[in-house]
């Protein structure tokens, strides 16, 4: 009887801690998965605050009103160009060059000598 005891509590602790290795194995792996995301939520976060500084300077305010809306400093000259389709349209065309056949050296060199 004893024997018989001693195994079956031998076994409910074994299945007890090979419960607890798999709980603590499945945290230990939840806990990387999201350090991963944080790095790349922490990366994301940098690179949207580099822009908003980016954004928020002067020079690109700026370049945005002069591109955008047209603006130019006092003594500068504004180009509107057509769009692309248009300047197609309006291009003179070039009549389209007849594709010439090169002869083989051989065949040149038999020419050379007639």
């Amino acid at each position: 009887m004893g024997l018989v005891g001693a195994v079956i509590i031998f076994l409910i602790l074994g299945t007890s801690m090979t419960k607890s290795i798999n709980r603590i194995r499945e945290g230990d792996m939840l806990i990387q998965k999201t350090k991963v995301r944080l790095e790349k939520i922490n990366q994301e976060n940098k690179k949207l605050t580099e822009q908003l500084q980016i954004t928020e300077s002067e020079e690109f305010v700026e370049k945005q009103m002069r591109d955008k809306l047209g603006l130019a400093k006092e003594g500068e000259i504004i180009i509107v160009l057509p769009e692309p389709d248009i300047v197609k349209k309006l291009a003179p065309t070039l009549p389209k060059s007849e594709e010439v056949k090169l002869k083989p050296n051989w065949q040149k060199w038999v020419e050379l000598f007639k």
